[in-house]
Order: C-alpha cells, then structure tokens, then sequence
C-alpha cells in the first residue's frame, strides 16, 4: 500500500501536527486535566485572547459576591440597585518556544512520520511538565529547591509576571509553629492541619467579609477545596492516622459530584476539601531556627487560585515549525505558544490559594 509522505514545511503537516501537539500536552498535564477550566468556577481560570499577541496583557475579573440587603415588602427597590462588584487582576503573555533537532542524514534512518511522531512526542511532554512546572511555582511564590524543574533556581518568571510570595494572611504553618523559623521536625502534614486550614478559610469570608477571601468551587451544588501536597507529605498524613485515612479514601469514593475532574487521581476527602499529591510540590532546605530544615509547602486551593492565559498561534495554540537545516542535511521541528501564568492576587494580597508549610523530610 502506497503511503502518502508529507514534506517538512507542508502546510498540512503544520496543520495536523500543532493540533496534536496541543491535544497531547493537555492529556499529560496534572493541571489541564484536573483544574483547568474557563469560567471563574475553575481552580485555575484559562482565558483565551484571539487578538491578542506576544506582550499583551489580559485583563481578568475575579469573583466577588453581593453584599448589600434585599428589599422588603412593597418598598421601593428603584434606586436601591447595588453596584457590581470587581476585583481585577492583569496577567501578561509573551511567547516562548522549545525546538529539536532529528540529526543529521547519517544517523537519521527513519521515515519524515516517525520524525514527527517522535518530536511530538518529547514536545508534548515537555510542555506538559514545564506548564504544570510553572503552575506550582506562582501558586506556591518560589521556586524552591526541587531538582527536576526546567527553570533554574534564582528564576524570576515568564513574561514580567512575578513570583509573588504568599502574604501573611494566606500562608498558615503545621504544628505548633508560628513561622519560617519556628519550624521543627515535629510540625509534619497531619489530619489536624488540614482541618485547622480548612476552618482558616472558611472563616475569612465571616470575618473579613471587605476583603479578598477564597470561595470554593461549586461541584454538583456542593462547595469543594483542594489541598495538594506532596509525596512526602501524603506518607506523613497516613502514617500519622491510619484510621482518619481509610476514612478519608471512603469519603471520596461516596462524595457528591466524585465525577468532576478535580477529583481525579484523589488520594481522599475531608470535610469538603480533595487531597491530592504530586512530586513537584515546591519544596525547600532553609526553615527552622537554624536555617537547615527540610519544608514544603502544600497548596490550598478555591477558585481562581491561579490564571493561564493564551494568545494566539498560526492554526492552533501551539505552533508547529519544520525546516531543513545545514544545506538539507538536518530535519529540525520547533513548537511555540503564547501565554502568561499569574496567581491571582487584589490589593496585595493572594486571592484563591493558601500555602501550607510543613516540616517533610524525604522518605528513605
């Protein structure tokens, strides 16, 4: 059977092969595939802008409730209305790219398919790791030691965007601790931090209601958090209550909505909040009172914890370029996006998101 080849460059390969790209790096994104969604019911709020380009900002609202009282009786409501409310946030977009080479001729022996096949492939999963890679680095404001980021330590952010650090209303500590350096090795991730984080957030709307305060997101009418942390942590947890724990997986396998997506991949459920892991939760090497304890910081979620935002690309979100090189002898293939990544944050302050330090040790 005669197989048709398509050339590098061909606009029909360009077509194909940025649509599949952007197909398969969604499917292998922690993120995508769980918090991702595009209205301000999403743990992560995407915004798509057709017209804009490299170095725009979006503008984006965050969601705020009405406060004032209804009117009663036949009193007159003319006059009464209240003004809608919003906070806003900005977040800017530039384009980055990530390119591979097949080699040259003389250790190239597979067909133009398997060529991009394969640079698909790695591309895919490349952008998979670098957005989430990106995604826990905003939410968490540092990059902290963790050995398998793409971005180095010291990096200050895409697109101008900065790493913003939690502030002090929205950053609580495991245990007795109080702060960075009160930190020991006993204030671990337990069952009794996570209720007392969950109970913080639920009261900051009771009593800071002019604030910006976290709101879950609704699932099948239900109100849910996520709290995600890791590896390390999650071992702390179970060990620490094994009781609480079979509690808590037979608590997500009956919740109401268990179908949404962000429980996903659950490790358990408490009250009205998902668990969940995930190896780069940002970890770091510098708490306690002499600067050489072991942390991470677990991230405590509602809506709009975070933004992704995206501009446009020739086809299809992610561009897909093929050109020979070195006199016809190299077969390269780039891929590009435009996009910016922001935690949502109103009058300094963090808006959807809690970070949680606790004392994790690795697991020998």
């Amino acid at each position: 059977m005669t197989q048709t080849v398509i050339n590098p460059g061909d606009i029909k390969a360009i077509k194909k092969w940025s649509a599949d790209l952007a197909r398969d790096t969604n499917a292998q994104s922690y993120f995508s595939q769980r918090f991702v969604g595009k209205g301000k019911n999403s743990i992560i709020q995407q915004k798509t802008e057709l017209e804009a380009d490299a170095g725009d900002t979006i503008q984006f609202d965050l969601s705020v409730q009405l406060r004032g009282a209804p009117t009663v009786g036949d009193d007159r409501l003319k006059g009464k209305e209240e003004n809608q409310r919003f906070y806003s946030d900005q977040v800017v977009i530039d384009q980055m790219r990530k390119a591979v080479s097949s080699g040259g001729k003389m250790t190239r022996k597979r067909t133009i398919i398997d060529l991009r096949t394969n640079a698909k492939e790695l591309l895919s999963e490349y952008w998979a790791k670098y957005f989430d890679e990106l995604l826990f680095i905003y939410l968490s404001g540092a990059r902290g030691i963790n050995q398998d980021f793409i971005q180095p330590q010291g990096w200050t952010g895409h697109a101008g965007n900065a790493i913003q650090a939690p502030d002090a209303a929205h950053v609580i500590y495991a245990g007795s601790a109080t702060s960075k350096a009160t930190i020991t090795s006993s204030d671990k991730m337990s069952r009794t931090f996570l209720e007392r984080a969950q109970t913080y957030v639920r009261m900051m709307r009771a009593t800071d209601p002019e604030s910006t305060r976290m709101k879950p997101v609704t699932v099948d009418g239900e109100p849910r958090y996520v709290a995600l942390m890791s590896p390390q942590d999650e071992f702390n947890l179970r060990t620490s209550d094994t009781t609480g724990w079979v509690e808590m997986n037979k608590a997500l396998i009956t919740a109401a909505g268990k179908n949404s997506p962000i429980f996903k991949g659950g490790l358990g459920m408490l009250a009205n909040t998902v668990l969940h892991s995930h190896e780069s939760v940002v970890r770091f090497s510098d708490y306690g009172v002499g600067v050489n304890l072991p942390a991470t910081r677990s991230l405590f979620m509602g809506r709009q914890a975070a933004v992704v935002a995206y501009g446009t690309g020739p086809g299809s979100r992610y561009q897909w370029i093929e050109e020979k090189d070195d006199y016809g002898n190299l077969t390269n293939a780039a891929s590009g996006v435009i996009v910016g990544v922001k935690k949502a944050r109103f009058n300094g302050k963090d808006f959807g998101v809690v970070a949680l330090d606790a004392y994790s040790a690795p697991v020998n």
